[in-house]
């Protein structure tokens, strides 16, 4: 389970890391295993639509229990899977990187989206996140 205290964690080392990175303003959507939102941050400069896209890519990777590089190669391999999945799940995914699983011994216990940047540089931000708060990443 991901407590508030460290979903709250996961978001300000993610902020942290994005700096570091020079990364353009970053939002964090952090999820628990059954998809609910724990919490989320934009920061001053992302623009408004942030939120969905954030939520979409930690959507996809709780979901389907698989992050969201393994969402891309996918649906390179496989456009008609991913298609039909995202039509199941009401368009609520984005199966690119930045769709962080976020895992405790072994299992899926949550993700965490990140939006702003590149996708692999979102999805390095929220490894720092995670790992930060004392879980595992699979990104």
């Amino acid at each position: 389970m991901i407590s508030l205290d460290q979903a709250r964690k996961i978001i300000a080392v993610t902020r942290e890391k994005g700096r570091a990175m020079a990364l353009k303003p970053l939002s964090v959507c952090v999820l628990d295993a059954g998809g609910h939102v724990l919490a989320f941050e934009r920061e001053d400069g992302a623009s408004p639509g942030r939120y969905e896209i954030a939520h979409a890519k930690a959507y996809g990777a709780v979901m389907l229990g698989m992050p969201g590089s393994a969402q891309l190669a996918r649906a390179e391999a496989q456009a008609f899977f991913m298609a039909a999945v995202n039509g199941a799940f009401g368009g609520k995914v984005v199966p690119v990187p930045g769709g962080v699983l976020v895992m405790q011994d072994g299992a899926v216990i949550g993700a965490v989206g990140v939006t702003g940047d590149t996708s692999d540089n979102d999805a390095a931000a929220g490894v720092a996140g995670i790992e930060a708060a004392g879980f595992t990443a699979l990104a």
